[in-house]
């Protein structure tokens, strides 16, 4: 997270891109660090990430960034991997005002890890909330990552919820499922071949299920 080597970093980037400015810019894994340093060291650290993003932001390198996790926004606050999102904004507001430029979270989410959805992890006030909706409430696009969950919810859904989803396979409905969620503005997913471009297209152009039916997908069956 150390500003010279984001700044190294976005350079390669913005050349291999062949890019002016980039969109969106993540900080990856940074709660990889919290095993080596005290959470106030980490805090610092991440101070400082985001005032060379706003930096960048500025030299019109960037226009966003955020936070690219795989465990921080999943787990409950004593887990070691455990970030705060309340704090990310406090910090991002501390050295970008109030128009500050952290507005990305990108975040495991399918049906075999709903955490961000259905576990409450994020302090707000005086309740804990979870992560999707605390990303909403303040204004932070939620993409979901490993939306087949490395393949494995391609096949051997629950008819039940093949029912409840629609769509006419499996990997669809694993993917309609991830961008449904509220808050989540777009499913991350690869694509190996020309057919799945083509079912993707598919699913991009259905509507995504309606809140009402997507809560009912956590009910007890």
């Amino acid at each position: 997270m150390a500003p010279r080597y984001l700044e190294n970093q976005l350079e390669r980037s913005r050349r291999n891109l062949g890019l002016q400015t980039i969109d969106v810019f993540y900080l990856h894994n940074p709660e990889s660090q919290l095993g080596d340093v005290p959470r106030e060291e980490f805090r610092t650290r991440l101070k400082a990430a985001f005032g060379a993003m706003e930096k960048f932001v500025k030299e019109g390198k960037i226009r966003w960034y955020g936070i690219a996790s795989w465990n921080s926004f999943r787990v409950a606050e004593s887990d070691q991997a455990f970030i705060s999102l309340t704090k990310c904004v406090d910090l991002a507001r501390s050295v970008g005002g109030d128009h500050h430029h952290f507005r990305f979270l990108q975040v495991p989410f399918n049906l075999g890890m709903p955490e961000a959805y259905g576990l409450p992890t994020q302090l707000q006030g005086h309740e804990h909330i979870p992560t999707l909706q605390f990303a909403k409430e303040h204004g932070i696009a939620a993409v979901a990552s490993a939306s087949l969950y490395q393949g494995q919810l391609t096949h051997d859904l629950p008819e039940w919820l093949a029912a409840k989803i629609g769509m006419s396979s499996d990997a669809e409905r694993a993917l309609q499922f991830a961008r449904s969620a509220p808050g989540v503005i777009t499913a991350l997913v690869g694509m190996g071949r020309p057919a799945h471009v083509l079912e993707n297209i598919k699913i991009a152009s259905t509507a995504p299920l309606a809140p009402e039916v997507f809560s009912t997908l956590f009910g007890s069956e």
